[in-house]
């Protein structure tokens, strides 16, 4: 497998489509919508136009961005173009500034071209960079005013006493095709861009599926490949969010975020996942030790550090499993006897919370007790539920002197169906975690494998459990 392409490229416009899907448990309708469509947002189209045009977190749009970079270039190309002219006439370069310059002559200097360029740059970048006004006025008035100034210059100017008449109409020619182009690419591409894209995301707010909508398209321009599918969850399952009891021993009780807040989490869900289904399709990965179905693999990787990846078979559905580790989380210590405690401290969406978890001692005592704060997140991608984890920070669950706080990088869960049986998954898990322990290297990784086969076996053990009970 190669690495994906960002994976939201061709877009969602607006149709629902309903897939049966069946687990060991129960026969489901996945209510799904694919990145080509989207419901009662007149169609729009999730483009690389599209998301070009916008303004993520204030910062300026990449396509009124590529705007000023091109009036930019108009001052600069005139103002070269000038300077060519200038030394080919033979003249030295001082007292050709002088006599085109100090003694400018309508007649005689194409200095004013210069000028009117310079003038251009800097009405178009104070009021659509700076000011970041979204109306043709401006534009269509320097256009304007620049094209019939050239006009004028050309019977102004007195062309038998230049030498390289061929350089000065070319001068003029380019200032009044690039004045009409800056016109242009405003009028046709950067507001048309930036509205298209600022209606949408308006209507993606207001609609019924916004939280599982705006989290691929809100400050992540290049999510989700033109082949990938997204799932909303099962309507009203057992131990969904929507109808999933806190907790009584919860560590605390979940606070009111504010819209920055929620915001925040879900765009940092939303890089989390990319960068777990980039690892996901990494092929420099190295096997490390097999038992029977499981394989361990890592990966050097020269920011994250050793990143680690569980591979193994699960007699289950994907669907089944993700409930079980995603709705279920408060379980976790019921069946994998490496975590202590475990809780879901935060809900964003049905698709996006916070969790706290508490290792046990492990290597034998050598490494104490950790907690961990993790954002988690989840959608259907292509064929596959991937469930994806990363350390975050929550005011409510600052660093203690009790546990040492660790950190995980990104990682989380993939699964897949096999050969297209609903009951057979194809387990991974990836995992980057930072203990902040002095043991040597050697010693934590091969700790880690075994834990990471443990937690294969001990899920398997648990999930059979479960699905003898339903049978």
């Amino acid at each position: 497998m190669t690495s994906q392409e960002p994976l939201l490229r061709e877009g969602l416009s607006g149709q629902y489509s309903y897939q049966n899907q069946t687990n060991r448990s129960s026969l489901d309708m996945s209510h799904s919508y694919s990145v080509n469509t989207i419901p009662s947002i007149h169609d729009y189209i999730i483009s690389e136009d599209l998301l070009a045009g916008q303004r993520l977190d204030g910062r300026m749009s990449a396509v009124r961005r590529f705007f000023c970079l091109f009036v930019t270039f108009d001052f600069l190309f005139i103002s070269l173009m000038w300077l060519i002219c200038v030394m080919l006439n033979g003249q030295n370069i001082v007292n050709a500034f002088i006599e085109q310059i100090l003694h400018y002559n309508i007649h005689e200097s194409l200095f004013d071209i210069v000028l009117v360029a310079f003038m251009r740059f800097l009405l178009l970048i104070l009021f659509y960079a700076i000011l970041y006004i979204n109306h043709w006025i401006v534009i269509s008035l320097s256009t304007g005013l620049s094209s019939a100034f050239l006009i004028g210059k050309v019977f102004a100017f007195d062309w038998t006493k230049t030498s390289q008449p061929v350089f000065e109409v070319l001068l003029v020619l380019a200032s009044f095709i690039v004045s009409w182009g800056e016109a242009w690419f405003l009028d046709f591409r950067v507001i048309p861009q930036e509205v298209h894209a600022n209606r949408y995301l308006i209507s993606a707010t207001e609609s019924e599926r916004a939280p599982l909508i705006r989290r691929f398209i809100q400050g992540v321009p290049s999510m989700y490949a033109e082949s990938t599918t997204f799932y909303s969850p099962r309507s009203s399952l057992q131990g969904s969010l929507l109808h999933e009891e806190e907790p009584e021993n919860a560590v605390i009780p979940p606070e009111q975020l504010t819209p920055d807040q929620e915001t925040h989490y879900k765009h940092l869900g939303a890089r989390t996942l990319q960068s777990a289904w980039d690892l996901y399709q990494k092929t420099d990965w190295k096997l490390r030790r097999q038992q029977n179905e499981s394989r361990v693999f890592d990966r050097k990787d020269p920011q994250a550090g050793t990143i680690f990846k569980l591979e193994t078979q699960i007699d289950a559905s994907p669907r089944y499993i993700l409930d079980e580790l995603y709705f279920r989380v408060a379980n976790l210590p019921k069946w994998n006897p490496t975590v202590k405690e475990s809780q879901k401290v935060q809900a964003i969406d049905e698709f996006t919370d916070i969790t706290y978890q508490v290792s046990e001692n492990g290597a034998g005592g050598i490494v104490s007790s950790r907690d961990f704060v993790n954002l988690r997140q989840w959608a259907r991608i292509e064929n596959a539920y991937v469930l994806c984890c990363v350390k975050c920070d929550y005011p409510q669950l600052p660093p203690n002197n009790k546990y040492v706080r660790g950190e995980n990088g990104v990682g989380g869960y993939i699964l897949e169906c096999i050969d297209g049986e609903n009951d057979k998954c194809r387990f991974t898990w990836i995992i980057n975690p930072h203990l902040k322990v002095r043991v040597p290297k050697t010693i934590l990784d091969r700790q880690i494998w075994s834990m990471m086969m443990g937690f294969a076996q001990n899920l398997k053990t648990h999930i059979n459990s479960l699905t003898g009970e339903t049978k």
